[in-house]
């Protein structure tokens, strides 16, 4: 890490959207003072949000993955750069990686994100692997069940639904409501499409999980057991549920800064609720920010931070307030499908409803980006020129 000597680091760790954010709208303005460097534990980027229907529909499942590949080529030259490790502690002044080595800093942003998806690859081959078993498996079922009635259990229920009409799919909750954390009409109305489609929907049942949280993608055919000891015949179950937290890194510096759930406690600022660390910053999903747990609020938490860094690297004590916005999900209820709904600012006020319907697209360049949930686009922003998916 010589090369990280003549100037100080901002380190961000986690490359999801968050993290990528943070260090597109930092390194360009900082680049006289401070080096922008990544850790990241993963050999691609993942494109999350393409994860539910690249489980269960096959073709495009490689190009979720996405090469860090010139990540960053909007940045001048030499102001960033990429650590492709674990980050298992963070200590005053630098991060330690699996393995000992560390990497120094002045400014750390804890970008990690939670455990959202039973799939946490480390390399695209791992991932890709994955996918094609559960597609295969799902292929082949005639009993799918999927565990988790939030956005990602719904898209992914209502796509193999309308991808395989003739499968008896079945949509489990622990809750009363699906997307429970929204206004109830996103329940009513994510139920009325459900039901159109004929998907089963089983609510405030808890499901035994397996002690690995996965379910089996091959051998024979097996039950999924509730709670109260009813038990859901499946040919193949996935788990959607489980956000936990990846905040353990930060326990080596200031463990008091863990809620009971384990999201890292921050101020307003987005530092963290820790007075001897002023220099480091939780944001997105691992932080518990009071705001919605989606890309569209990381990004607006990464620039607080930007300024906030900015501000304090220039010796000023002004600082930006994070204030989070009313609760808002844009999401796929089908192939063609998607629906906008924002929760009302107020108890007086009615959500914001949207229905969108694509399939004007379909059979098209721009269909085929949309039903790829738009894999396209991240490739061209993280590895612009590069044409072999695969890689």
């Amino acid at each position: 890490m010589s090369s990280y000597a003549a100037k100080p680091n901002i380190v961000v760790v986690g490359g999801s959207y968050v993290g990528m954010n943070f260090m597109d709208t930092i390194a360009p303005q900082v680049q006289e003072t401070h080096n922008t460097v990544l850790v990241e534990k993963n050999s691609h980027f993942e494109h999350i949000f393409a994860f539910p229907r690249a489980s269960v529909i096959p073709g495009f499942e490689h190009k979720a993955f996405v090469p860090y590949t010139n990540a960053f080529h909007a940045a001048p030259p030499g102001s960033t750069s990429v650590v492709h490790g674990a980050a298992t502690e963070i200590l005053p002044g630098k991060v330690v990686l699996q393995g000992g080595q560390s990497i120094p800093y002045e400014y750390l942003v804890v970008a990690t994100g939670t455990g959202f998806f039973p799939l946490r690859p480390r390399t695209k081959a791992e991932g890709v692997e994955y996918m094609k078993a559960l597609q295969e498996r799902v292929e082949q079922s005639s009993n799918l069940v999927i565990i988790g009635g939030g956005a990602s259990g719904v898209q992914m229920a209502t796509d193999a639904k309308e991808y395989y009409p003739s499968k008896n799919v079945t949509l489990i909750h622990s809750r009363d409501h699906l997307l429970n954390r929204f206004h109830g009409q996103l329940h009513d109305i994510v139920m009325k499409k459900l039901a159109a489609l004929g998907i089963n929907v089983i609510l405030g049942r808890r499901v035994k999980m397996p002690p690995s949280g996965i379910f089996p993608t091959s051998g024979p055919s097996y039950n999924v057991e509730l709670a109260d000891g009813q038990f859901v015949p499946a040919d193949v179950a996935i788990s959607c549920v489980g956000a936990v937290p990846l905040s353990g890194l930060i326990e080596s510096l200031s463990p008091a800064v863990l809620d009971r759930s384990k999201f890292i406690l921050v101020k307003p600022t987005l530092q963290i609720k820790d007075d001897r660390y002023p220099k480091v910053f939780a944001i997105g999903d691992v932080a518990a920010t009071g705001g919605n747990k989606n890309a569209r609020s990381g990004y607006a938490q990464a620039q607080v931070v930007v300024e906030n860094i900015k501000n304090m690297i220039q010796g000023s004590s002004a600082k930006q307030e994070y204030v989070p916005s009313p609760l808002a999900i844009h999401m796929t209820t089908g192939l063609w499908n998607w629906i906008l709904f924002k929760d009302p600012a107020s108890l007086q006020d009615s959500p914001f409803v949207e229905h969108q319907n694509t399939e004007e697209f379909k059979g098209t360049p721009e269909g085929d980006r949309r039903f790829q949930m738009g894999c396209a686009r991240h490739w061209a922003l993280r590895a612009p020129g590069v044409t072999d998916y695969h890689k």
